[in-house]
């Protein structure tokens, strides 16, 4: 199974912590309640700013 670096970890931690204090924004600018949602932005996050993350699964069906 692929790892994840500790920017990585540090983004998606972020990202809950925000879930968690209702302060985190989706792209279109609503609230973010889903803890997959909050995950999912991490991890967004994490890729652009180049952190070690595997790429999301739909993108690795697609490659093969």
């Amino acid at each position: 199974m692929a790892t994840t670096g500790s920017n990585g970890k540090d983004k998606v931690h972020k990202a809950m912590k925000e879930r968690k204090e209702g302060t985190l924004k989706s792209g279109s600018g609503k609230k973010v309640t889903s803890r997959k949602q909050a995950v999912a932005i991490g991890l967004n996050e994490a890729r652009k700013a180049g952190a070690k993350i595997p790429a999301k699964k739909s993108a690795a069906k697609k490659k093969s």
